[in-house]
């Protein structure tokens, strides 16, 4: 070959090249800012390798209610998630929660469980504060005032962030699902709103409620997607993940979904962006499900996503009859998915009886370590009609049990 086609050749595979390496930085630039980078850890298949009850905080949480001293705190509570304060101390946020004193056995059957009378009041939503591990003090409850009549706000996920994006001044932002009481399906309310409110730091005071993204217009209420039941916080960004209530319109797994927030402005509904398959779209454009097929694959009612390395791991409920009694997972190398599953489930401890179901189930990042998993399920009796008094008859029956589990990778 002569030697000026050499140098042709030379320069036009130099070429070549240097457009490839712009052409790929051009498409990574392009590419969803969907935290699968982030961290630098490899994502792999992930399921759980072994998993026990978590005796000593299950207890800590039966010694609370069981104290007959109080006559006006927590004795039972769903629902269950928590955030770490800035001081150490550990805020957990509840749902539908039985306040009033409860009695020492037997109860007036004759049975060796602690009871409370039926007229004990049931509040919507709660917080018990706990350092060091125990449990101190129950909050002014309800905490978050229903926003109508017919409406009530049950807390579900929850973080510290500054007050304004750069600020030194922390607050604590809860996430709020808004529900109006309906008719069957209905019956634990149609979903309505996401909100957020701001608690001032350290007193924990409720300083302001803003809602976020407005679902009453959406006229299939099991279209309706309310955000908040787990988040993650990466590179700068709040993923909050949420669903639509599918189980509610008889489908056997709703969808889940997910949102992002920039730090500081979880409050500022101008701020969220949803997930809409391709990119991050503002409010108003129907969001896309990232989970879900609403058959096999998908989650309950509330499901908790934690990282683990490089890999998302997203904890449910089974789908079918087998969502009364079992948890399983997902991964996903990336917020958005693809998410692949379901794999290994497990079946953690209910109350003797037959008659009780497990639901909710949400990881604590304050109290777990890389693969160790802290994660909690919620307890209550089958039988909505008969429920409250089962519930009065032995009050150990709805509260939250914990377990500790090891998602590794998948060998």
């Amino acid at each position: 070959m002569p030697d000026d086609a050499r140098a042709r050749q030379r320069t036009g595979t130099g070429l070549g090249l240097l457009l490839a390496l712009v052409l790929a930085a051009v498409l990574l630039t392009a590419l969803p800012d969907d935290g699968e980078r982030e961290g630098g850890d490899a994502c792999v298949a992930h399921s759980v390798r072994s998993w026990s009850a978590d005796d000593e905080l299950t207890a800590e949480f039966a010694r609370y209610g069981d104290d007959p001293s109080r006559t006006d705190d927590w004795t039972g509570g769903d629902g269950t998630h928590s955030v770490r304060l800035p001081d150490g101390r550990l805020l957990w946020l509840f749902s539908d929660t039985y306040l009033g004193q409860v009695h020492g056995p037997p109860n007036p059957f004759g049975e060796s469980f602690t009871w409370r009378e039926a007229t004990a009041p049931l509040v919507r939503n709660s917080a018990v504060v706990m350092r060091d591990g125990r449990l101190e003090r129950t909050l002014a409850a309800p905490l978050f005032p229903d926003p109508a009549p017919n409406q009530w706000r049950w807390p579900v996920a929850a973080r510290v962030e500054p007050r304004s994006p750069g600020s030194a001044e922390r607050v604590l932002r809860v996430l709020l699902w808004v529900r109006t009481a309906g008719q069957s399906p209905w019956i634990y309310g149609v979903p309505t709103a996401t909100e957020v409110a701001t608690l001032s730091l350290p007193e924990l005071r409720v300083e302001s409620v803003t809602r976020v993204l407005d679902q009453q217009l959406v006229p299939d209420a099991s279209r309706r997607v309310l955000y908040g039941t787990t988040l993650l916080e990466e590179g700068g960004w709040t993923y909050v993940f949420g669903g639509d209530d599918g189980q509610a319109a008889s489908r056997p797994v709703s969808h889940a979904y997910v949102a992002r927030v920039p730090d500081g402005r979880l409050a500022e509904p101008g701020a969220w962006q949803y997930w809409n398959g391709s990119g991050w779209g503002k409010a108003g454009a129907r969001p896309r499900a990232v989970l879900g097929d609403g058959q096999r694959a998908g989650v309950g009612s509330a499901f908790s996503v934690a990282r683990v390395g490089g890999t998302y791991v997203l904890f449910t409920m089974a789908a079918g009859a087998d969502g009364l009694t079992t948890v399983t997972s997902y991964w996903a190398c990336s917020p958005v998915g693809p998410w692949h599953g379901p794999t290994k489930d497990f079946t953690p401890s209910l109350p003797p009886g037959g008659q009780v179901a497990a639901y909710n189930p949400q990881v604590h990042p304050e109290l777990s370590d890389g693969g160790r998993l802290v994660l909690s399920y919620d307890v209550n009796w089958l039988d909505t009609g008969g429920a409250a008094a089962q519930l009065s008859r032995n009050v150990s029956l709805y509260r939250p049990r914990f377990v500790t589990l090891r998602a590794a990778p998948t060998r």
